[in-house]
């Protein structure tokens, strides 16, 4: 039912939905520029607690990744009966076999890693220990800060008011809700995980079908503009990061709009996590009624039922422990299980020799050498430019590949890692399918640009 003017808990209700909201977007979603780069707040935040317990950021990352371990083997195995009794821990630690092999996996390569035993192809500067020591810290603290401040953007009506409002562009032409425009803007200034992060939620939480989660997993939590600096950067083409990023968005949102609508993501159900079909006219404006007058309805009616601030609290919480407890093992085993194939294997140079017709085809110099850095960034986003800069000469063929590992999205290191562990509803090979797919739609748009902007 609609809240008017007159109800007397209108103004309160009001309140409660424009404090907390413009708190979560100015966390979120609000650029400010911190030593000549753009970032978020919740970013700074971030970095600011990982700066904080920097001292004992690898003794505690272990001692989570191990307790994960342990638990899961007792909880999922052994099943003691005294621990039955705490929903929490169930939640968190009751896992199908292949995570707790997964988890089990992620608590050897930790340990591996942290004394140096072992087979160096585990623990090396390029596999087990970049993980490790450049990746695991910031995602800690990304997802201790997000966890717990991710109700102000989920709980208090923003999410529907954007949602209402956006509806009539995002469902047409992406086949998503108009609130998956916040999860995209939050990637897009802050972090591809914290996108993640709220995709998962919201899924769990019965705003997204299947098909929708997918789609905006593997679509919507675009790379922040922080990481394209540091891409361009690395390739030596600081002087052409505004057609780069120009570049980036228009390949983007052609992959946004071709990607959803060919396997596997066409074929994903559309229904919500608990098997039920979704009311496919709830997003329609009621007759008498204008589009914002609609939305902000929506938004008060969901303000009005939102948690006080203990439950809001309880549910950061529970955010954070799931993610923490949860994604951080399997970063650590799908992530170093990645890199090694990529360090120590010529899998993904095999992979891309297929591209070299099509990169000749298409007449980017030094065609070979480019396929051999397009598969890689599977393996993490970032390697494909290491490759580029020390192998490459050509600058269009050096902006071509770092502005396709961008474009790609989907890197087991961090991304890919994450959606596995996450409830989202994608597995391994549909993830690369996916990959496969963004490399096939945006490899032409970008060449077009690069010839065009570059050539």
């Amino acid at each position: 039912m609609a809240i008017t003017r007159s109800s007397p808990d209108f103004w309160r209700t009001l309140f409660a939905f424009i404090v907390p909201s413009l708190v979560g977007v100015f966390l979120f979603m609000t650029p400010v520029p911190i030593d000549d780069v753009v970032t978020i707040p919740i970013a700074v935040m971030a970095k600011s607690l990982q700066a904080l317990v920097k001292p004992i950021i690898f003794p505690l990352i272990l001692g989570i990744i191990c307790l994960t371990g342990i638990m899961s083997v007792l909880v999922s195995v052994l099943k003691p009966a005294s621990l039955k009794r705490y929903p929490l821990i169930q939640h968190l630690f009751n896992v199908s076999p292949v995570w707790l092999v997964t988890r089990t996996l992620g608590m050897v390569f930790i340990i591996m890693t942290y004394f140096k035993v072992g087979p160096l192809a585990i623990h090396s500067d390029s596999t087990g220990t970049l993980v490790f020591h450049e990746l695991l810290p910031v995602l800690f603290s990304v997802f201790i800060l997000a966890g717990l401040l991710l109700p102000l953007l989920l709980n208090f009506g923003l999410l529907e008011l954007v949602g209402t409002l956006f509806t009539k562009v995002m469902r047409p032409l992406f086949g998503v809700p108009g609130r998956s425009a916040v999860n995209c803007v939050a990637s897009w200034l802050g972090d591809g995980s914290v996108g993640i992060l709220m995709t998962a939620r919201q899924y769990e939480d019965k705003h997204y079908t299947e098909r929708e989660a997918a789609i905006i997993g593997t679509t919507f939590s675009a790379v922040s503009i922080t990481f394209c600096l540091v891409v361009i950067g690395q390739v030596k083409l600081e002087y052409l990061f505004a057609p780069f990023y120009l570049t980036v968005c228009l390949a983007g949102f052609v992959a946004a709009l071709i990607v959803p609508r060919l396997p596997p993501l066409r074929f994903k159900k559309h229904l919500y996590v608990d098997g039920t079909e979704p009311d496919d006219n709830a997003e329609a404006v009621p007759p008498g009624k204008t589009l914002f007058k609609h939305a902000l309805d929506v938004a008060l009616l969901k303000a009005q039922n939102a948690p006080g601030v203990k439950g809001t609290l309880k549910e950061g919480i529970h955010n954070a422990l799931d993610m923490v407890f949860a994604v951080i093992p399997v970063v650590m085993a799908v992530g170093t299980v990645a890199l090694i194939i990529a360090e120590y294997t010529p899998v993904f140079q095999i992979l891309g020799r297929p591209f070299v017709p099509l990169l000749e085809f298409l007449q980017v110099p030094e065609a070979a050498k480019a396929a051999e850095t397009i598969v890689v960034g599977f393996a993490d986003m970032f390697i494909p430019s290491i490759l580029a800069a020390s192998s490459i000469e050509s600058d269009m063929t050096r902006f071509i590949v770092a502005a396709l590992s961008v474009s790609q999205l989907i890197y087991m290191s961090e991304v890919g890692a994450l959606l596995l562990g996450s409830k989202i509803p994608v597995n391994l090979w549909e993830l690369f399918l996916i990959f496969i797919l963004r490399t096939l739609v945006t490899l032409p748009v970008i060449v077009l640009m690069a010839h065009w902007l570059v050539g």
